[in-house]
């Protein structure tokens, strides 16, 4: 069936979330050298070769509605290919795959401890056991049961950061990177992800928590860094083709949140922990694409989207 014929099919769906399905299929099926696509089990191929280069990105090629296992897998794809060509599956194009996981898993997280070298560094002087006390604590089955048992902390630690990269990376980059490129998806996406965060200017305003004005400045504030640790998340998310990376990440950031800077400055040792927080600044820029190297990661399905003759060096 030539694509033509099945984009008919598709204004003839009488159901309209099954129509933008359809429709978003089609857009996939451009992007994917000669894939076969299935919807809800019917198969439809797509048999018409595809040109070099991103087809137009039009207004319906993004339109999705969440279901019960989340935004983007609503496109039930399986992207099976033709002529003994195998692209990538949705869960890989969603960050989920065994090979390069461990690499996924670590080393994202350790650039980030990196980043936050100076906070730790004051987190450490001001901790009132020693280390060997800490790795006690950390190894103890019954302190992971007490903040498995607490709801705030699986808030932060669990539920939080694997929605949220789920959503704003996993589901969202898949889509954006067709129409924007890797560069530019890098940079909207975390619009969506700071924008997403101004339901605590509702919660504030709602209490009375603050004035106006300084609900407003928290609010932009919040934006901000919100903004900015989501082009992070997303650079690592396209850089390891992984989806843990970012959400390890995330729950680290978390934990530590924002940097005490005004406490640092109080700090009987500033110039101590002031230079440990310039040298993993530092060091972060130096170790971030090195550490971020595709190499160790294996197949980075998302590079796929982009046409073939547009910079790719996010991907490489």
């Amino acid at each position: 069936m030539s694509r033509s014929a099945v984009r008919r099919k598709c204004w003839h769906v009488s159901d309209g979330g099954l129509q933008r399905q359809c429709r978003a299929l089609l857009h996939l099926s451009g992007v994917l050298p000669a894939a076969g696509l299935r919807l809800r089990g019917e198969s439809v191929r797509v048999e018409e070769p595809v040109a070099q280069g991103s087809p137009h990105c039009d207004q319906t090629s993004v339109h999705q509605r969440p279901d019960c296992l989340g935004t983007f897998s609503v496109m039930a794809v399986d992207v099976a290919a033709t002529h003994g060509f195998q692209g990538p599956s949705l869960l890989m194009l969603m960050g989920v795959q065994l090979e390069g996981i461990f690499a996924a898993a670590c080393l994202p997280l350790l650039l980030t401890m990196v980043l936050f070298f100076g906070p730790l560094i004051q987190l450490v002087m001001d901790y009132p056991w020693d280390f060997i006390d800490g790795v006690k604590v950390f190894l103890d089955p019954q302190f992971w049961v007490q903040c498995l048992a607490d709801m705030r902390w699986m808030r932060n630690q669990v539920v939080a950061p694997l929605t949220e990269e789920l959503v704003f990376r996993a589901c969202m980059l898949p889509m954006l990177v067709p129409c924007t490129g890797l560069s530019r998806a890098i940079v909207t996406c975390p619009l969506f992800f700071g924008v997403a965060h101004f339901h605590h200017v509702i919660e504030l305003l709602k209490f009375r928590q603050g004035t106006v004005a300084g609900i407003f400045v928290s609010a932009v504030f919040q934006f901000s860094y919100t903004a900015v640790f989501g082009a992070y998340t997303a650079f690592i998310f396209i850089r390891t083709g992984h989806l843990i990376g970012p959400v390890l990440c995330h729950s680290f950031c978390n934990y530590m949140g924002f940097p005490a800077i005004g406490a640092a400055l109080d700090h009987p040792q500033k110039l101590t922990i002031f230079f440990f927080y310039l040298l993993g600044v530092v060091l972060f820029f130096l170790l971030l694409f090195p550490m971020t190297d595709p190499v160790f990661y294996g197949n980075l399905a998302i590079c796929h989207l982009t046409r073939p003759d547009s910079s790719t060096s996010v991907c490489t």
